[in-house]
């Protein structure tokens, strides 16, 4: 489903990644963990375009993403191939402007020409299933943090991707409001939605991923199930790390 190969990335004299190689299969949840600065947030944004490679190439369900286009055609290619991963950021980014309805079916409406009332059942069917039908009228400014991050992920998922990618979708939450977030993400998981998280919760990606990715200055250091990564990492790197971050 996800193909990263040989993933290098450069801001100004400093590479964050470093020959990167990722695979992801179909229906298969993998977490990435990391210290800050260890370019997990620039390989996730870099699946979607976001970012772009210095050099490498990324696929998604059979399309190379980064394909060598220019200009309009470049355009036309990266807004499609946009509809088929749903990404969820730390900050929520919904229109102030417009109620949650409107928010979720807006991408639907406009991108995918669904015709509106098949876009509101599809919004509804979506905020019920993240527990929030009833804030449908609501605007954001009266929801929680919580609320807010789960109206994200609706509307991400309402362009019916074929892989979610979410960016430390709990970072910016209130720790009272995380669990409901990541309620929602674990059933995502076991309705087998194909996700790449990055996460600074630890006890979070050891109860969901398949795949645990252990990053450290631009390169993957350790990847493996998240019963070995972390119970019996290998490396000294990965073990220094988790001591630090499982700390009490």
């Amino acid at each position: 489903m996800v193909q990263v190969i040989d993933a290098h990335k450069s801001f100004g004299a400093f590479e964050i990644l470093k020959g990167i190689n990722l695979s992801v299969n179909k229906g298969q949840i993998v977490a990435i963990i990391g210290p800050s600065g260890s370019g997990k947030s620039t390989l996730l944004r870099s699946i979607n375009h976001l970012e772009a490679l210095n050099k490498g190439e990324v696929w998604v369900d059979g399309i190379q993403v980064n394909r060598p286009l220019t200009g309009h055609a470049f355009e036309q290619h990266i807004n499609s191939v946009r509809q088929r991963m749903g990404m969820v950021f730390q900050h929520f980014n919904l229109f102030p402007h417009m109620t949650v309805g409107e928010n979720v079916t807006v991408g639907p409406i406009k991108l995918r020409k669904m015709p509106a009332a098949r876009a509101r059942d599809l919004a509804m069917e979506l905020l019920g299933k993240v527990g929030l039908q009833d804030k449908y009228d609501a605007y954001p400014s009266r929801l929680s943090g919580g609320q807010k991050q789960r109206v994200a992920i609706a509307r991400a998922l309402a362009m019916e991707p074929s892989v979610m990618l979410f960016d430390e979708a709990t970072s910016a939450l209130d720790p009272e409001l995380v669990d409901e977030v990541n309620l929602v993400m674990k059933q995502l998981a076991s309705e087998h939605m194909t996700m790449i998280i990055v996460t600074h919760e630890m006890r979070f990606a050891s109860e969901v991923a398949d795949r645990v990715l252990f990053m450290d200055g631009g390169i993957v250091v350790e990847e493996g199930p998240p019963s070995e990564i972390f119970s019996n990492p290998r490396m000294d790197r990965t073990r220094t790390f988790l001591k630090k971050h499982l700390a009490g």
